[in-house]
């Protein structure tokens, strides 16, 4: 699985014959979102939801902050999703700062809320990515153990974290793919990975994780990138890698937004292209509660709204 060199210099190339017209059959779409901390990020998130709304995706999901620090935030984000969009949502959940007992109320919470979906995650530690990781005294340990403690409180659909590129706290890719299987023996029903450049990065894990036993979806998450020096901070902290040819695309480009962000929705839109001819048929997208770039690529792949 070779690359091919595009004309920009990256493995790409972009033909829109290449694009459908319409979705194919089956295609789907997912988008997450983070609980906004003002009024000003509260309208462009509300906006951002209205926007991609009609995309009609499998679900939205919200994010959970460091430690739970936007528990309260996630909870009436979920619940507003709900009750005015038709969209099932799901909350992310995690095992940092908190006791078995308290997450369970959590989840239970949720189940009584009518919210069926729990993106089920160890989670960053309370002082952010990058940092050493230690369990909570009387808490889950790991995903896998709050995925089988979720399945106790009822049958939530589970959606769980996967590296293409290895989880920076893995010992090698063998661990990785060992703690994937057991989040899934464990009872998730997808797992969806970090964001990732490289299609043939998404193939080859992909090929690992069917040799591995592992046999739930594995659905590509897709970061559109316009601020590069952004990306490139977070992609060191999780494990994700920035081949050359992605920093050559921005070169020079730092005052010129626009530029970027063109750049960007032609990037992502070709990774999922090349993805979708690999019989991939579901992308979740990170929007950064920003729809323009994520409406675009959807409409690149024919994901348009009804």
């Amino acid at each position: 699985m070779s690359p091919d060199t595009g004309p920009l210099g990256g493995p790409f190339s972009v033909s829109m014959a290449e694009f459908p017209a319409r979705a194919p059959q089956g295609l789907k779409v997912s988008f997450e979102f983070s609980p906004p901390k003002t009024e000003a990020a509260e309208r462009t998130l509300w906006e951002t939801v209205t926007r991609l709304a009609p995309l009609r995706p499998t679900f939205f999901s919200v994010t959970y902050g460091a430690g739970g620090s936007t528990r309260q935030r996630t909870h009436e984000t979920v619940v507003r999703l709900k009750k005015e969009t038709g969209v099932d949502p799901a909350a992310h959940l995690t095992c940092v700062g908190a006791t078995r007992g308290e997450i369970d109320e959590i989840a239970r919470s949720y189940w009584d809320a009518g919210i069926r979906h729990i993106v089920a995650l160890r989670g960053d530690p309370p002082s952010g990515m990058g940092g050493k990781y230690s369990a909570h005294p009387g808490g889950y340990a790991n995903a896998a153990e709050l995925i089988a403690g979720l399945k106790k409180i009822g049958p939530f659909q589970i959606s769980a974290a996967a590296y293409p590129e290895k989880h920076p706290d893995s010992a090698d890719i063998t661990a990785d793919l060992d703690n994937l299987k057991r989040k899934v023996d464990a009872g998730a029903d997808r797992c969806i990975t970090q964001f990732f450049f490289e299609c043939d990065d998404f193939l080859r894990f992909r090929d690992r994780a069917a040799a591995a036993g592992i046999a739930a979806p594995i659905v590509p998450g897709i970061m559109p990138v316009s601020n590069f020096q952004a990306v490139t901070r977070i992609a060191g902290l999780c494990g994700s890698k920035v081949p050359p040819w992605f920093a050559n695309l921005f070169d020079g480009l730092d005052e010129d937004v626009e530029t970027r962000r063109m750049i960007a929705a032609t990037v992502a839109g070709d990774l999922c292209r090349r993805l979708r001819d690999e019989g991939v048929d579901q992308f979740h997208f990170y929007t950064l509660n920003r729809a323009d770039l994520t409406f675009a690529i959807c409409h690149l792949l024919g994901v348009r709204p009804q």
